[in-house]
């Protein structure tokens, strides 16, 4: 049994939310997102909460009960307060900027990355070493956030690179004479 699945979706005031057989769409002040389940599960709206139970009692179905309940939960939670992620950048000389909708990067190649920003997400450089990343669909902001910090992961020895804000990076010591 499911521990996530078993908990209904609460739906917060200023989000309507519309349940057409698997399809669910929640609308809120930030935008618009859909969802389409598995045939394993069944998806309903009952008493303002979203409720998502298994078809039957099948390892897909089981499996998916909790995924699908943990996808509607961030759809509902992205169009009413969005996901924000924030990252960091180390290093002499290493900075970004954002111009127009690309984020430019200088992370030490001999030439400046551009990384376009995508549809349905905002980029911020509060500083020239952070960078905010938020929009309403949370895998998208999680993805172009880890796109971002592939370009120059952080190196254990100085620390220096791309890394998230609430990140710890293990310091290794570098080789004695």
């Amino acid at each position: 049994m499911s521990r996530v699945g078993k908990h209904p979706v609460e739906v917060p005031s200023g989000v309507e939310v519309a349940v057409n057989g698997r399809v669910v769409t929640a609308k809120g002040s930030r935008g618009q997102l859909t969802y389409e389940a598995t045939g394993a599960i069944t998806v309903a709206l009952e008493d303002g909460k979203i409720v998502v139970r298994p078809i039957d009692d099948s390892k897909r179905a089981r499996s998916m009960w909790g995924t699908a309940r943990s996808r509607i939960q961030s759809m509902v939670t992205g169009v009413a307060e969005g996901f924000t992620k924030k990252l960091e950048i180390n290093g002499v000389g290493y900075r970004a900027a954002v111009q127009g909708s690309t984020l430019n990067l200088q992370i030490g190649f001999s030439h400046d990355v551009a990384y376009p920003i995508p549809d349905g997400i905002a980029i911020v450089c509060e500083r020239p070493t952070a960078i905010a990343i938020s929009g309403v669909d949370k895998q998208q902001v999680g993805q172009v956030a880890a796109d971002i910090r592939a370009y120059r992961p952080p190196e254990p020895y100085k620390g220096k690179g791309i890394k998230y804000s609430d990140e710890i990076i293990l310091r290794k010591e570098g080789k004695k004479k």
